[in-house]
């Protein structure tokens, strides 16, 4: 078996996988919520009570938010340091990989069915070429996908693009430019518009700076709830025009964003938008903005229109890519192959 875990800012998402005819099978999942833990170890502790089932895994993979260097790294949105050997003695698994968590996604792409991918724009199916990942969620995260023309493969790339500088693009983006600048005094990245920490900065602004009415059942429920949440929904749902707004402003900026990667990647083989967001906004993604946005690239606007959009909707995505990459290296160590026995016939 394969363990393959996915830490976010929030949670800490745990699978088991085996593989049957070349194909991941699941076999177990569970998330935890991060906070509650003081490490990883203990979070896969958690996971794994049974040792004659944790006997049976061969490699673990953790993708996780941040820069990896030499099998380790700091957490950007958690309070945790993470070394792959370190783990590899506590858990006492053989082959222990830490990468990336939008590495993860890319690996994951070529595991996912095709009713996983929500095509919001259709540019050139035909297409290939290499391929860009932004993904916005607690934080937001971004990835190159290097088209390999010998194996007709993806090659993710990690990156930290989702912290590289906001760039205002009209007057009103230029007004939440300078009030983030305030409140934040200072430096004010894409992550802080795009992403889970930055939706709530864009609420604000048009609460605090263009006055628009904030009733008080939504005062109410953004209290006593999850308020990425709430102000998703209600823009969904189109009961409040200050989080319609205010969403109408997010995704306007991840449109752009996208675009910025596609023209830094060339990705004529398309774009892929991750993450937890985007899937519980599609119908904010589809009402115009956003592509107007992607689009909006001066004289290079046409190569931006045959390049394909698409929204990953299944949350296992980065699981997935976590168990293939887990999988694939521990082959190249050991000459054992769990993908290539599950496809021999007895």
């Amino acid at each position: 078996m394969i363990l393959a875990g996915d830490v976010g800012g929030t949670k800490v998402h745990l699978a088991l996988y085996n593989f049957a005819e070349g194909k991941l099978v699941p076999v177990r999942d569970h998330k935890y919520p991060a906070s509650e833990f003081a490490s990883l170890d203990d979070v896969v502790k958690a996971f794994l009570p049974d040792l004659e089932e944790k006997k049976q895994i061969v490699a673990a993979c953790f993708g996780c938010p941040g820069p990896v260097k030499d099998g380790r790294l700091k957490l950007t949105n958690l309070p945790w340091t993470l070394d792959s050997r370190d783990l590899q003695k506590s858990l006492e698994i053989e082959h222990i990989f830490l990468i990336n968590d939008l590495e993860a996604n890319g690996y994951g792409i070529p595991e996912l069915a095709p009713q996983s991918l929500f095509t919001l724009h259709a540019g050139d199916p035909t297409a290939i070429g290499h391929q860009g990942l932004i993904a916005a969620g607690t934080g937001l995260g971004e990835a190159l996908l290097i088209y390999n023309s010998v194996t007709r493969s993806h090659h993710p790339i990690a990156s930290e693009g989702g912290h590289c500088d906001f760039a205002p693009r009209n007057d009103r983006e230029v007004a939440l430019f300078n009030y983030l600048r305030r409140i934040l005094n200072g430096r004010v990245s894409f992550e802080r518009v795009i992403a889970g920490i930055g939706i709530k900065n864009v609420y604000a602004f048009l609460r605090d700076i263009e006055k628009l009415d904030e009733p008080d059942w939504l005062k109410q429920r953004l209290a006593t709830e999850d308020p990425n949440a709430v102000i998703g929904q209600c823009a969904e749902d189109g009961s409040s025009s200050l989080c319609f707004e205010t969403m109408k402003i997010v995704a306007a900026v991840y449109g752009a964003e996208t675009g910025n990667i596609a023209l830094k990647v060339l990705a004529t083989g398309g774009m892929f938008i991750g993450g937890g967001i985007a899937p519980k906004i599609l119908k904010t993604l589809q009402n115009g903005g956003f592509m107007q946005a992607f689009l909006d690239k001066g004289r290079l606007s046409p190569l931006l229109q045959a390049i394909p959009v698409r929204v990953i909707l299944d949350d296992t995505c980065a699981l997935l890519g976590a168990a293939a990459y887990a999988e694939a290296r521990a082959a190249e160590r050991s000459g054992h192959s769990e993908r290539a026995a599950s496809t021999r016939v007895a």
